[in-house]
């Protein structure tokens, strides 16, 4: 007979954690990983930057708060806040408040609440708000303000304070991104430029060098995968390198496609949403080399000057498939036996 101080074997199936990681916890390194973005981007673009941030943030926690009363949910993951900032970083900067908040909407609503909650929604949120956005208000989704202009804390664009559902009026200021200078004028951007920052565009689609520091602070905390933002980038640079060599003339150099556009921001934070990604391995690395000949694609034979969030989007719609097709091998399994 045991006694009360006997030990009891405890019995359970799998898995058998130790000490896992929280959801709450995993939002807070990517929110300390995209800090530097932000603040560079606040500088950057000033006041109305600010705006377009905080707009979002209020219309994220607020359609959050909404769907989890009605849902009697209690929700405190941070996950909400990490899709705000994420969804203004793929903002142009003088985007109107009205549309900000419409996107955020659309961003929790349509992007998560819809299938169910945080770990049911197929498509990352932030750019199903953004590319709400896009197909709505494709006109304002394409002016883009010069970064580090005079003045730009002590005023806003006129465009950021429109009225709703009038026509939005620019600033003569407005500019081209890298990318639409280089499809519509033929025109290339420093290198130099692109990876700090010194270029007009979306918020997050600035320094390149403040993003991969934040990219290699969640791999040091084994936040991310680093499997899908490395395939990315090979798939990028060898596709954008056999039409330069085919092209000189008409293609960009792998290393104008790497540092350009959202394709830092969206390889590093979006792509590797432990959600929308494969659960194995391989799977991850088909998965970026999916997204890298996607982006090139759309850049280069597109209407469009950037396809980032629209390869991001189209592969998590292949990772349930991926996931069926790519399957580990159970420990004593025969060869070729797969779970």
């Amino acid at each position: 007979m045991s006694g009360p101080s006997s030990p009891i074997l405890a019995i359970r199936t799998s898995p058998h954690l130790v000490r896992g990681s929280r959801v709450d916890w995993i939002m807070l390194q990517v929110l300390i990983a995209l800090s530097p973005a932000l603040v560079f981007a606040a500088c950057a673009f000033g006041a109305a930057a600010m705006l377009v941030i905080g707009v979002s943030v209020i219309a994220c926690l607020a359609m959050e708060a909404l769907w989890s009363g009605s849902s009697g949910r209690t929700l405190r993951d941070g996950s909400a806040l990490v899709t705000a900032v994420l969804y203004a970083l793929t903002l142009p900067p003088g985007l109107p408040l009205w549309m900000v908040a419409v996107g955020g909407v659309v961003s929790i609503w349509l992007g998560k609440a819809i299938f169910g909650g945080l770990g049911c929604n197929p498509f990352n949120p932030a750019l199903v708000g953004r590319a709400f956005l896009q197909a709505a208000f494709p006109s304002a989704m394409t002016n883009w303000l010069p970064s580090f202009s005079v003045g730009r804390f002590s005023s806003v664009p006129e465009s950021t304070l429109a009225l709703p559902f009038l026509r939005p009026v620019y600033d003569a200021r407005t500019s081209a991104t890298p990318l639409a200078a280089w499809k519509f004028d033929a025109e290339t951007t420093d290198s130099m430029d692109l990876l700090l920052g010194l270029t007009s565009g979306s918020l997050g689609e600035t320094s390149s060098a403040l993003l991969l520091l934040g990219g290699l602070y969640l791999i040091a905390r084994n936040v991310m995968s680093w499997r899908v933002p490395v395939s990315i980038g090979i798939s990028v640079a060898l596709v954008s390198g056999l039409l330069r060599w085919a092209d000189p003339q008409s293609y960009a150099s792998p290393v104008f496609m790497l540092f350009s556009g959202g394709l830092m921001l969206g390889s590093l934070f979006m792509a590797t949403d432990l959600v929308g990604s494969p659960m194995t391995s391989r799977g991850c690395w088909l998965y970026g080399a999916l997204i890298g000949v996607l982006v090139v694609s759309i850049r280069a034979f597109g209407g469009m000057p950037e396809g980032v969030m629209y390869a991001i989007l189209l592969a998590n719609a292949t990772t349930p498939l991926i996931d069926q097709w790519i399957r580990p091998r159970p420990f004593g399994a025969p060869g070729g036996a797969r779970a």
